[in-house]
């Protein structure tokens, strides 16, 4: 399954990179495969793997915040592989040049 999901501490300022590098040290830490966006992070495995992940850093978020706000899209199709880069490699195709990175 891919998974992209974002954690949101509240009350922490403006900025957000440093809470998202905590939380991306537990996904990294992890060992699943995963895509940093500007706005999340997908994750690409098992739902157990996947959810526990984002219960982590949701949960480490959780104690620097009293206030946390995550959001998760699932894209869960049966024996689907490597869609982290599959999808983007699609889209690609049909439009005839790789897209920037």
């Amino acid at each position: 399954m891919l998974v992209e999901f974002t954690v949101v501490p509240l009350g922490l300022g403006d900025s957000l990179a440093e809470p998202v590098a905590e939380a991306l040290k537990i996904v990294d830490d992890s060992g699943i495969q995963y895509q940093l966006t500007p706005a999340g992070t997908c994750l690409e495995g098992e739902w157990d793997e996947v959810m526990t992940v984002i219960r982590q850093c949701h949960t480490r978020l959780l104690g620097r915040s009293v206030h946390v706000i995550t959001t998760i899209r699932i894209e869960d199709e049966i024996g689907a592989r490597n869609k982290l880069r599959s999808n983007v490699s699609s889209v690609e195709k049909k439009l005839g040049r790789k897209m920037d990175t």
